[in-house]
Order: structure tokens, then sequence, then C-alpha cells
């Protein structure tokens, strides 16, 4: 029976020490350096409220300041990750914006080729029409048409 109380003790103290570990992990955001200073910071505080002397709370300063840069830290890679996002999606849109400007200015020297080209075709025939009325004007002019 010795043996199985001692393991409970191990449970108990696995299950304490995984319980901490979580609210340290959820503190941070799941930032496992954040999480490691906050709980040095927490080790400080309690060690030197217990010892009651000031070099405890040296100590105490300089972990919490280690907790400060690397929340600091954290918001600065989430920031830049983010950004990065951002940047992409414009990227992404200004590239969808220039293929679709492509396809118009296409589109667009496609329909003045058709639009020059079949005004040229009229132009051809207003000519033609013109230059056979004028050949058959000059040949009834000078007896070339037939009787």
């Amino acid at each position: 029976m010795a043996a199985r109380g001692g393991s409970r003790a191990f449970l108990y103290t696995g299950l304490a020490v995984a319980g901490g570990a979580g609210y340290y992990f959820y503190q941070a955001g799941g930032d496992p350096k954040v999480a490691q200073n906050k709980a040095e910071h927490d080790a400080a505080r309690v060690s030197s409220a217990i010892k009651g002397d000031l070099p405890g709370k040296e100590k105490e300063v300089r972990t919490e300041g280690k907790v400060l840069g690397a929340e600091a830290q954290a918001k600065v890679d989430q920031t830049i990750s983010s950004t990065k996002q951002e940047l992409s999606k414009v990227d992404s849109k200004l590239d969808s914006y220039r293929k679709d400007a492509e396809k118009k200015i296409d589109q667009y020297s496609k329909d003045a080729r058709e639009s020059a080209s079949s005004a040229v075709n009229a132009f051809d025939k207003t000519v033609e029409d013109k230059a056979a009325k004028a050949k058959s004007g000059l040949s009834g002019w000078f007896g070339g048409g037939s009787k």
C-alpha cells in the first residue's frame, strides 16, 4: 500500500505541475518564452516575499523586465506577421488588377483594329464606287459607251 500512496503523490504533483504550466502558457498567449519569463518572475517575487530582503527585489525587478521584454517581442512578432499577411493580400489584389487591365487593353485594341479595318473597307468601297461612276461618266463623254 505504501507504493500505491507514493504513486498518488507523484500523480498529484504531476497534475499540479501540468496545471501551473498550463496557467503560464495561457497567460502568455501560448508563447513559451513569455511563459517561462512570467514563471521566473513569479518565483522571484515569492522568493523575495519569503526572504523579505532587498537583494530579492533586485532579482524580481530583473525578471519583471524579462517578462515585459518577452511580451513586447511577442507583440512585435505578431504585428510583423499580420503586416506580412496584409502585404501578401495587397500583392495578390494588385496582380489581379494588373491581369484585368491587360485583358481590357487587349480587348480594346482588338475592337479598335476591327473598327479601323471596317472603316478602311467602307472607305475603299466608296472610293471604288465613285471611281467606277467617274469612269463610266468619262467613257460616255468620249464615245466609249455602247449604243
